[in-house]
């Protein structure tokens, strides 16, 4: 595992477009899914990451908090499954059944998607407004698995509920910690 920080797109950026299975309904979700929202949460995530297993259960409680409050939420995996295999869809299937996951996974064996965002972890986490415009991206909350942090959401809570409301998104956000996304060796 190699300790990697998030890149942190630059705010204002618009969101890249994508078109990627979701790896529970098979059902093609593209940004284009997403219209009419207020805003939309993009993060990326892997199934053997211990930083998203250690947060894992506050993903499912976001999409469910969430559900009703015109938020969209997908998760994004571009782990390379060849060298990775835990990563590979049908895994990330079990993960969402496991968690209930109210949100599509989509995988992206491409890497493409990825790339355009400028992922870097696993969390990683953006969140946009309603113009696809990105407002938020960083951390989920201060909690890592070797610290004795409870796990609430907070960072990433707090910008959706002032995205929510209106309010102004605090520009101090902290990058996300996690496992480097595996790259496929082109």
């Amino acid at each position: 595992m190699v300790l990697t920080a998030s890149n942190m797109l630059p705010l204002g950026t618009i969101a890249p477009n994508f078109g990627l299975a979701d790896v529970v309904s098979n059902k093609i979700i593209s940004l284009t899914d997403f219209r009419g929202y207020k805003g939309l949460v993009i993060m990326f995530i892997s199934h053997h990451c211990p930083f998203v297993k250690h947060i894992k259960k506050e993903l499912a409680n976001i999409g469910n908090d969430y559900k009703n409050k015109n938020l969209g939420v997908i998760a994004i995996s571009s782990n390379d499954v060849i060298n990775y295999p835990d990563d590979s869809p049908k895994n990330l299937k079990l993960m969402a059944e496991q968690e209930e996951f109210n949100f599509p996974i989509c995988y992206d064996e491409t890497q493409e998607i990825a790339k355009n965002y400028l992922a870097a972890c696993t969390p990683d986490f953006y969140l946009f407004d309603s113009n696809f415009r990105l407002v938020y991206r960083g951390q989920l909350d201060d909690s890592r698995p070797s610290l004795d942090i409870p796990v609430t959401g907070k960072d990433l809570r707090n910008a959706i509920d002032a995205l929510l409301t209106n309010q102004p998104i605090n520009i101090e956000q902290k990058p996300s910690i996690g496992c480097n996304i595996k790259w496929k060796n082109n």
